[in-house]
């Protein structure tokens, strides 16, 4: 039986070099954020915002024409964290 993974993770590679780290509780709200902010701004240099769930009152902003890559891991709450 396939494990559901309780968040999903989600790494921004930008083109400065840096990898910033994003969690979704879903799959579906991952790709809700994707598609309706991200991809429809992609040539944009204008901010979007990011959602963050880790601190209350947090935030982060982005240029969509530096995000160059996107990896998306599940996250288990049974896995051993992978540093």
């Amino acid at each position: 039986m396939p494990r559901t993974p309780d968040e999903y993770a989600v790494y921004l590679l930008l083109s400065t070099g840096h990898r910033e780290e994003v969690r979704f509780q879903t799959l579906q709200d991952f790709q809700k954020w994707y598609s309706g902010e991200l991809k429809a701004n992609a040539e944009s240099n204008e901010f979007i915002n990011v959602p963050l769930r880790t601190i209350e009152g947090e935030y982060m902003v982005v240029r969509p024409a530096c995000v160059v890559g996107i990896r998306v891991e599940p996250v288990f709450s049974g896995s051993v964290e992978r540093y």
